[in-house]
């Protein structure tokens, strides 16, 4: 019994070939918990498409990748000096967001960040004098720029590029190749038609990976169903029933990402709203689990354990049954399945 992740394969890939298609010369990106597929699946996928270039998010996640992926490998973290090494082929490529950075990394390969509106990471104007005697000792695979998904002030994120070409240009640093994120296609083009001396090449993720929701599809197994009655005592907190129902054991719990959720940008009324509502009753030991039975969301009878999560099924529903399987609303980057299934 297992929490499983069953994929629509052609779907999956169907949505993966629309997206190559839109950004011809993609960088796929795997990184973290490989968008909840694992790092060896998204490699996999990556050879099956024919890309050369895989963007993976730290050097650990490179030396373990490059065993699995046998083109080069563009890690997103960028270097620091002091950094712990780790071996790694010459056919990894570094992120660099410091002159500094590219002094240290003589006869490496190397992309160099520029400090986006994102004000994350990365080169700035005022330092872009002090680039030309630096990439004399590497290896330069190209800039970068890694734009904001949201663009509340109205800004253009096309603007927000050829700003930048134009400042790496005026400062006669090579314009060869401009690795970009978060671009839509449309807006691609727009840049490789204005800069046709220029190879655009975006890094994508979330899109490629994640982008048909209905390709995808957890689900917990069922493990154990016990009946209880108002005011029956269950649970490492022996809390009482508030009303007839079953406790359900099901697969699922927070080794699984189970329970865990990533802090959300609100926006409006509603959502904000909404936040609220659940923030109160979480006070009062109420948390809705991701778990559907019967076309609704059942609340977690207490908080998930480990390895499983115990549900609270009130008696006006269906009974579940031992082997019965909960789909469940979790977020791929948070989770760890048991096994996938392909379909």
């Amino acid at each position: 019994m297992a929490l499983s992740l069953y994929v629509d394969t052609a779907r999956w890939r169907a949505h993966q070939k629309s997206v190559i298609d839109q950004f011809p010369g993609l960088v796929p990106v795997c990184k973290g918990n490989g968008y909840g597929f694992g790092h060896e699946r998204l490699a996999d996928e990556t050879i099956r498409f024919g890309a050369d270039t895989l963007a993976v998010g730290t050097t650990y996640e490179a030396a373990r990748i490059k065993d699995w992926f046998s083109g080069d490998l563009l890690v997103l973290t960028p270097f620091r000096r002091g950094e712990e090494p780790v071996p790694l082929p010459d056919r990894v490529i570094r992120s660099v967001s410091s002159v500094d950075g590219v002094h240290a990394l003589v006869g490496a390969r190397v992309v160099i960040e520029c400090m986006s509106s994102m004000k994350r990471h990365g080169v700035k104007e005022e330092e872009l004098g002090q680039l030309h005697a630096a990439i004399e000792d590497v290896r330069l695979e190209g800039f970068a720029l890694h734009l904001p998904l949201d663009r509340t002030d109205g800004s253009d994120a096309v603007e927000e590029v050829i700003g930048w070409m134009d400042r790496l240009r005026a400062a006669r640093l090579p314009l060869h190749t401009m690795f970009v994120s978060h671009l839509r296609a449309e807006e691609l083009a727009r840049l490789q038609q204005q800069f046709p001396q220029t190879l655009f090449r975006a890094r994508i993720g979330t899109r490629l990976w994640l982008g048909d929701h209905e390709a995808t599809e957890y689900r917990g197994a069922v493990l154990d169903v016990t009946p209880v009655v108002k005011g029956d005592r269950f649970g490492y907190r022996q809390q009482k029933a508030a009303s007839d129902g079953w406790l359900v054991v099901v697969a699922g719990g927070t080794s699984h990402g189970v329970g865990l959720e990533a802090p959300k940008a609100l926006h409006g009324v509603m959502p904000r709203a909404k936040g609220v509502a659940r923030a109160g009753l979480a006070t009062v030991n109420r948390n809705l689990s991701p778990f559907v039975w019967a076309g609704k969301q059942r609340w977690f009878a207490e908080p998930p354990h480990m390895q499983v999560s115990i549900l609270f099924v009130p008696s006006d529903a269906q009974e579940p049954r031992v082997g019965d399987e909960l789909v469940a609303h979790l977020r791929h980057t948070t989770t760890q399945y048991d096994r996938l299934v392909d379909r």
